[in-house]
């Protein structure tokens, strides 16, 4: 009865292979678009579906090829995806979170027919790395109307963002330059109780991981994005603490180390 689902009963191999829709690439050229710096989009063809868009932004000095594996792997799983270039590679947060708009409204309005064929405009959430995690989380306060937000070893110097808009936050444990305890954990748990959200650890994992093959990232992001993007509800095991069933209401602290 779930017209949004799609895709065969998932699994914790599956979610770490490339998904079941072969993925197109189009690239958005910088002086093609004003508020972001062009980007590249990965979309699933070969199909008559419409799927959930979302837009992720890089770090700080970094470019959309360093989420390139994760936009393929998302948009495998059935997403379009828009990995946007920043206008400068050291824009802060406030800057990113105008870029992720930025990129949201030419996603939505004005990128190719054969991309607007297969988007649901309806269904939008948001991602980022570092400072683009940061930048997240403020276009997650700002614009309720998205489905879902995941930063990833996200970086800001506020702590505190008011948003009802889930969010899976992303840390990792060996992270310097934005350690935890200073930054994910204190987003998390400063986050509204009534708004579902995980705080999830990667082990032993640097602030880099986000730009590489990541086999929990690929796990979380896929499984979150499902659930509030698709309403489907069969990916919701995978964002549980099976050991305490109680974590599965999004609310509690829940800690995995993966």
């Amino acid at each position: 009865s779930n017209p949004y689902l799609v895709g065969p009963e998932p699994t914790l191999e599956s979610l770490q292979k490339l998904g079941p829709f072969e993925v197109g690439t189009y690239t958005v050229p910088a002086s093609s678009v004003t508020g972001f710096g062009g980007g590249v989009i990965y979309y699933p063809v070969n199909t008559d579906k419409k799927f959930p868009g979302i837009v992720m932004a890089p770090g700080y000095t970094a470019d959309a090829s360093s989420l390139d594996w994760l936009g393929k792997h998302l948009a495998s799983h059935g997403f379009v995806v828009f990995v946007l270039n920043h206008l400068s590679k050291t824009d802060d947060a406030d800057a990113v979170a105008d870029e992720l708009a930025a990129g949201l409204e030419y996603l939505k309005t004005k990128s190719p027919a054969e991309v607007q064929a297969r988007l649901d405009a309806s269904r939008m959430g948001v991602a980022g790395h570092s400072m683009g995690g940061g930048g997240t989380l403020i276009l997650a306060e700002r614009d309720p109307s998205l489905k879902a937000a995941v930063p990833l070893t996200p970086w800001h110097t506020d702590k505190k963002f008011n948003t009802k808009v889930p969010v899976l936050i992303i840390g990792a444990e060996a992270d310097t330059v934005a350690p935890v305890s200073q930054h994910a954990l204190p987003f998390f748990e400063n986050l509204p109780k009534d708004t579902p959200k995980i705080y999830a650890v990667l082990c032993n994992a640097s602030h880099i991981a986000p730009n590489s093959n990541n086999a929990a990232i690929k796990i979380y992001t896929v499984s979150w994005f499902k659930l509030f993007l698709c309403d489907d509800t069969r990916y919701r095991k995978f964002l549980c603490n099976v050991n305490d069933p109680a974590l599965c209401d999004f609310k509690s602290n829940n800690l995995f180390c993966s």
